[in-house]
């Protein structure tokens, strides 16, 4: 399951070395990337056993800026390594005022 979760990690910390945490972002006031894994996602049985196992997270983003590239660049390098993914959400965040985008992954 790990060598999984390493290819979102990776995959983020190619656009910001900089800005992407795992879980949670203590402290960040703008333009940051948070992902986690949430529950197993499609998986496939036979013969009484797991023959593969999908994971599924999210992918959020948070930034002042609207038309921020870096949305269309988190897009691209999830389609340009395969990764099934959709844009669950786009909401503004009054208390921060934040743009916070969603996008739900899954990998196998």
């Amino acid at each position: 399951m790990l060598s999984k979760l390493k290819k979102i990690e990776d995959i983020l910390l190619e656009l910001d070395p900089e800005n992407v945490f795992h879980y949670h972002a203590k402290g960040r006031t703008n333009k940051y990337i948070v992902w986690a894994e949430d529950s197993e996602g499609s998986s496939v049985e036979g013969n009484d056993q797991k023959i593969n196992q999908s994971i599924q997270g999210t992918i959020d983003y948070f930034t002042k800026d609207d038309g921020d590239p870096m949305v269309d660049k988190i897009q691209e390098a999830l389609t340009a390594a395969c990764i099934s993914f959709y844009l669950g959400s786009v909401q503004y965040e009054e208390e921060t005022d934040l743009i916070h985008y969603e996008w739900i992954w899954e990998v196998s």
